[in-house]
Order: C-alpha cells, then structure tokens, then sequence
C-alpha cells in the first residue's frame, strides 16, 4: 500500500501549532528566531520548538522547521550552532531556499533532513534531480506549476513532492518580489514582506488618472483552494500537501485543516469525493476564509479571474466565539474563553476535531470567577461558564451562527 499523503500546516506559535496537530495535521512547520520568513509571525525559541517536538512525538507526528531566507552574509551568523541545535532537540526537517544552507545542513547533521523551499521556483524533474543529488529529500513545488505538469514531474522524480494546497498566493513568480523592499524598505526575501501588492493605489496611464474618486487598484491574487484537486494529488502519489498562513489564527488553523483532514480521509475511505462532499466542505472552509478564492495555477496559466484588480471587503469574520478549556461530563458544564461578542438568545455551533458541528440555542451562562449571571459576553478571553448537554473536549470551538431564523 502506498504511503498516506501528508497534511502540513502552518504555525506562527506554539499555541496554533498544537492546534494544528490536534485538529489533524501530520505536520507543521514554523519559523525560529533566525533564518525564517515571516519576520511578523510570533515564531519559535529554541525551547518552544523542543516543546512543540514533544507535544508531536506524542501524536507520531513531525515538525519542519523554515530557514528560508536569501541570506546575507550578516544573516549565516550563527547557522551551524542552530542547525545542530534544531537536530539536538529532534526538529524533522528544515524547509530552506539556500544551497549554502543545504550543503552546511548535510555536511555537518546526520538525522535532520533537507526540504527545498518553493522559493526556489522548482518546476521541472531535472532541477528535482540536481536537488537530490545534493541530498535534499523533498521538494516544495513552485506554485506556479499545473497539475499536468506535476504529473509528469512526479512520474520522472524520485525526491519527494510537496505542493500548496490553501493560501495566500504571490502576486510574484515564487515569492521573488522586490516591491516591498521599494516601497517600505522592507525585505520581502529576508523576512519582511509588507504586501504591498496587496496596498490600494491610484492608477495613471501617463498623467491621466484612470482610477475614479474612491476607487483603488491592486495587484494581489486571490487565494489558493484546492480543495476539488486532492484526489488528483494522492493518486499522483504527491507526498505533502502544504497548506499557507503562519500569520493566521488558530480559528482559522483549525477551520480549514479540519476540512482537508476530512476531505483526504474520505477519498482513502471510499475512493472519490462527491460534490455534495466537497460543497459542504467549502461551505465549512468559508466560514474562516474571509479573501477571495480561486484555483490558481492548478489549470494552467491564469487568468484575470484568480486576480484581485479592485478593492474588495476584507473584514475579519467575528464568527469565532470561543474555545473550550474544560467539561464536566457529569453537570454538563464547560468553561469556555471568549473570543468575540455573543449574547443569551444566540444560536452556537460547536466543532472540533473529533466532534461534528453541533448547534445550542444559549439561555444561561456565567462568569468563572464571579458566577454573575450574563446576558453578554463581550470581553476577550473572559472565563465563562455555561451548560452544553452535549460532549465536548478542551480545544473544541464555538462559532456564532449569524443567520438567525
């Protein structure tokens, strides 16, 4: 039997790194303090990675770790030390985009693999080969590669595959975008992207303006789903599926990797998904996925429907609630940490990674501490108890159902 594909998913701390893996990611990979994009993100000590470590081992499960920046030469300082360090304490693989980085990683580690980061554009089985050649054991597939294309490079290529699933999409070829280093002095490749394809601009064709009073141009392309391609990638024995998003929450985190974790355990289940199927699972992954979608370049070159040319709405969704941290079965009572305005009178539904979604008309709640009776919950992260006659666990999740009837 083949080997099962990987779920991979993104962590920008330790805290949406276990959800991750508790909501059904084989794997995550995170940032260090050092050599990692996404300077933003929260990302890791050394001591939250040997914690995250553990807290994977106990579920059989990975962690990569990114060093994936063009380093400077100011930016090797101190590369073998953490390289050594990331193996002491039992990190999987580093994800990296420098054949510097590479060849000291194989050189001076004997148990911490190589994964070639999409950085490095690779679209094509002899690149692949050359890779593996230099002992890297995966490589992270451009994301401007089709699915015909990935057919023919994993029939040719014996080095792992890994491909983007979910997510946010570059505007550039593979991430290679200086803009933001132009327009803010900010090192898109070094870890400080400020997106700025994403700004809204005037727009002038010489000195004639052609973007009307309030109206804006950009040139972000929508986000990635997939979702309706994951039976092609199994079948094409792709080994990872990758999804986005180290600067996301862990709402979000738990959202879409639940619905992929579903949607690859149905297809080994029965063989196909259906489109009832993959409908409800769109539905599920809209309800955290506030940017438009599209399916990038899984069908070939795109077009201007996968671009984002306007402005456009993106809220955050206040859909998110809460999170259980405790229940006793016997009073039916849980603790739950609020995340977002509720009220008495609202409909919840309750998910998580073991429990399908569950609705509760609210009619009673208190504080924790107090054990005031409420009518509102409007303070983040207030302890609030209220009885659920259902069974829920710690790190299950509440979302208001906005359409009320």
């Amino acid at each position: 039997m083949l080997k099962k594909v990987e779920l991979l998913a993104p962590a920008g701390n330790l805290e949406k790194a276990k959800i991750a893996l508790t909501y059904g990611a084989d794997a995550v990979y995170v940032g260090g303090k050092q050599f990692s994009l996404r300077a933003r993100a929260s990302n890791f000590t050394l001591e939250n990675l040997k914690e995250l470590v553990d807290f994977a081992r106990g579920l059989n499960k990975k962690v990569y770790v990114t060093t994936n920046i063009i380093p400077h030469d100011e930016d090797l300082n101190g590369l073998e030390e953490y390289l050594l360090n990331l193996e002491k304490i039992g990190v999987n693989a580093i994800i990296t985009s420098s054949l510097h980085i590479i060849l000291t990683a194989k050189q001076i580690t004997k148990n911490l693999e190589v994964h070639l980061s999409t950085q490095m554009s690779s679209s094509n089985s002899q690149t692949l080969s050359f890779y593996q050649d230099l002992g890297v054991s995966r490589v992270v597939l451009a994301r401007e590669v089709s699915l015909g294309e990935m057919k023919e490079i994993s029939k040719k290529s014996k080095v792992e595959l890994e491909v983007f699933i979910h997510g946010g999409m570059c505007v550039s070829y593979s991430g290679k975008c200086v803009l933001s280093n132009h327009l803010s002095l900010r090192d898109a490749n070094r870890g400080g992207c400020a997106h700025s394809c994403r700004w809204n601009y005037h727009l002038y064709q010489g000195n004639r303006k052609l973007t009307k009073k309030n109206e804006f141009f950009n040139m972000g392309s929508k986000d990635l789903m997939a979702l309706k391609f994951i039976p092609d990638l199994i079948d094409m024995n792709i080994a990872s599926l990758k999804i986005e998003g180290r600067m996301k929450s862990s709402y979000y985190l738990a959202t879409i990797v639940r619905c992929y974790r579903k949607a690859i355990d149905l297809y080994y289940e029965k063989g196909n998904l259906t489109e009832e199927e993959i409908d409800n699972l769109i539905i599920e992954i809209n309800k955290a996925e506030n940017r438009q979608t599209s399916f990038g370049f899984y069908k070939g070159k795109t077009t201007i429907e996968q671009q984002l040319f306007d402005t456009r709405n993106e809220t955050p969704t206040k859909e998110y609630v809460g999170q259980i941290i405790d229940y006793n079965q016997e009073t039916k009572m849980a603790i739950v940490e609020q995340r977002n305005y509720f009220e008495i009178g609202d409909t919840l539904e309750f998910f998580g990674p073991n429990l399908e979604n569950t609705y509760l008309k609210l009619e009673k709640m208190w504080d924790k501490e107090t054990k005031e009776e409420l009518t509102v919950a409007r303070h983040p992260l207030q302890l609030i108890l209220m009885e659920v006659p259902f069974k829920v666990s710690k790190d299950d999740m509440i979302r208001l159902v906005l359409n009320k009837s």
